[in-house]
């Protein structure tokens, strides 16, 4: 029997209604933030990719599904969004409207070990703020993720780690001191971390390798490398973020690897899915619309993928029932046919019994969850009429067909 792709899985009409529970509700708080909604295409030249991800990162090397199309052209689904959304701005000539503030959902792909609440093919909401350089555009940002964290009904579930990278200079002298240290202990670094050492020794901070993450335990700190600018946006990042009443903590091993990120990283994280610990991450990309070709514009932004959320929201609002219409007789489901199309032009949702018996289209109104059945046979028929049981009371009437919609209506 045939099966999923492994990594990737059918969402059924029941995980279908969390998800999109979690994209609309999330839409909605964005919104009141002033993001609007946009999309890329899920496939980019594989060059919006490896430019902004860099050749050593665990994704472009490991995680990219990259094809080669006939014309010789290589196109790659895409990883994440970030680079999408900015070769969007680039591409469409939005620089001349700054501030840019823009929500997106869809699908991204990796070719990564499953595990808990993550796939390879895999979905994200995400925000981007992109033309503001003020700590403002970061607690905004921040705020926004909080807002919508709570309004899945996640307050106190979650906790906000954030942390510092500092301007271009503060990070230079911190990869020197980085390069320093880890090159006293070249040889009990993973092959990868040496391979990183001299192109990007941040990277080597996200290593998943043991031993690595054992010396990374005695590596300096960010934070005693930042100049007094970097420590002065800072602080009214987190002075901003406080006045909202939004609550944090610390965590000066949260980093991002990528050259263009500066400044604000953050994320939110629980602990209610096992390793999988962050739900939303975030961070400002000032030097990334440079390095896709385009002018020294500020970014900043977060992703959060939807199955984690998805996994920790509540119970969602439930399916709506529907009005199940039960014709007995070749005459009454040609009349049935043309009530159920009335019916759903004035509002209700109907499921229309294709074939069987009246104990088998009752089975399949209950199996359905049905608020009511109406049912139509030559005794109804003949009175222009339709016999409207309430399947939870058991109560039925007969209703004219002319006053059928109205009398439904309670059913909604």
């Amino acid at each position: 029997m045939l099966q999923p792709i492994r990594g990737t899985r059918d969402l059924l009409p029941e995980d279908m209604r969390r998800h999109r529970a979690v994209v609309e509700r999330a839409q909605e708080m964005a919104e009141r933030y002033g993001f609007l909604e946009m999309a890329t295409p899920i496939f980019e030249d594989t060059t919006v990719f490896k430019r902004t991800l860099g050749d050593t990162s665990d994704i472009v090397t490991k995680e990219m599904y990259t094809f080669s199309m006939k014309d010789g052209e290589e196109i790659t689904l895409r990883p994440e969004n970030t680079a999408g959304v900015v070769r969007a701005v680039l591409s469409n000539g939005l620089r001349q409207d700054l501030p840019l503030k823009y929500f997106y959902a869809g699908p991204m792909f990796r070719h990564e070990r499953p595990q808990k609440g993550r796939y390879r093919q895999f979905h994200q909401i995400g925000v981007e703020l992109i033309g503001v350089p003020e700590p403002l555009a970061d607690v905004e940002v921040i705020a926004t993720g909080q807002a919508i964290l709570d309004a899945l009904g996640l307050q106190g579930r979650t906790t906000l780690e954030i942390n510092t990278l500092g301007d271009p200079e503060s990070r230079k002298a911190y990869r020197a001191a980085l390069v320093e240290y880890f090159s006293a202990h070249l040889d009990r670094l993973s092959e990868d971390s040496r391979d990183r050492l001299g192109r990007n020794p941040l990277r080597i901070l996200d290593s998943k390798d043991e031993g690595d993450r054992r010396l990374v335990e005695g590596a300096p700190l960010f934070g005693e490398f930042l100049n007094q600018e970097s420590q002065d946006f800072f602080a009214q990042v987190l002075a901003g973020i406080t006045a909202l009443g939004i609550s944090y903590k610390l965590n000066p091993r949260l980093v991002r690897g990528l050259d263009y990120y500066t400044h604000t990283a953050f994320e939110f994280t629980t602990t209610e899915l096992g390793a999988q610990s962050a739900v939303m991450a975030g961070g400002r990309y000032d030097g990334l619309m440079e390095m896709m070709g385009g002018p020294e514009i500020p970014g900043i932004g977060w992703a959060a993928g939807i199955e984690r959320l998805s996994m920790l929201v509540a119970d969602v609002a439930p399916a709506p029932r529907p009005i199940a219409v039960i014709p007995l007789g070749s005459e009454a489901e040609a009349k049935a046919l043309v009530l159920s199309d009335r019916l759903r032009r004035s509002g209700l949702q109907v499921d229309l019994g294709y074939s069987g018996n009246m104990k088998k289209r009752m089975k399949r109104a209950n199996k359905i969850q049905a608020r009511a059945a109406v049912i139509l046979g030559e005794d109804e028929l003949a009175q222009s009429a339709a016999a409207v049981r309430d399947l939870d009371s058991g109560e039925q009437q007969l209703v004219s067909l002319d006053k059928l919609a109205d009398h439904l209506a309670r059913f909604r």
